[in-house]
């Protein structure tokens, strides 16, 4: 019987944390279904879109986390989970997207065009997404391969894409910014991490 390597352990394990928001919308879909208002409140389609747009945020952020935790704490195989994070992020978004499209926009693409011209929190959210969409489409070893160093340059996106997002959320809000307040601190720190180590890199290069 084959052995299973630890960072297959984990990267299974993460896979499970990052689905389980996913089996827990399924369940309240399910009493949504059986008893209507009781599992995504009194308007289910607003309930069910600011739900993927929450966790949309949640994994995006947990993506961007993952260069940074692998460095504090020198755990070298996080390494080969980030991008799978990063397609469980754009995974999330995608459902967003997909649930405004469908129960909001009704599959009206002049709506659509409409509310990207004229809602600034739709402008931010599809050009985070349409960011987000360049970097899954060349994730893989292939991509990597034809676009040598330019590879890089084109996921330091994700530097536009979380700021983006948080727009997204903060221009859409009305009130209740408590969240909010948590994943700019968020972001705050994995940037402060970056900024610290490239101030590190430089000083010991003089």
């Amino acid at each position: 019987m084959a052995k299973i390597r630890p960072n297959n352990t984990l990267k299974l394990a993460l896979a499970v944390l990052a689905s389980s928001p996913l089996a827990w919308l399924v369940y309240l879909i399910a009493l949504e279904i059986a008893e209507p208002t009781s599992g995504l409140g009194p308007d289910p389609a607003e309930g069910l879109l600011h739900y993927l747009g929450e966790w949309s945020m949640i994994m995006l952020l947990v993506a961007f986390s993952v260069t940074s935790v692998r460095r504090i704490f020198k755990q070298p195989f996080l390494a080969t989970s980030r991008r799978m994070m990063g397609l469980f992020a754009f995974a999330y978004v995608v459902l967003h997207l997909l649930a405004y499209i469908l129960l909001y926009v009704e599959l009206s693409w002049q709506l659509l065009l409409k509310d990207f011209v004229e809602r600034t929190y739709i402008t931010a959210g599809i050009a985070g997404f349409l960011g987000l969409l360049a970097m899954a489409i060349t994730s893989t070893k292939g991509w990597r391969r034809r676009l040598g160093q330019n590879w890089l340059r084109l996921h330091k996106v994700i530097y536009l894409v979380v700021p983006l997002a948080l727009l997204h959320l903060i221009w859409l809000r009305k009130d209740g910014f408590g969240d909010i307040a948590l994943y700019l601190l968020w972001f705050a720190i994995l940037l402060g991490e970056r900024g610290y180590r490239v101030k590190r890199f430089r000083k010991a290069a003089t």
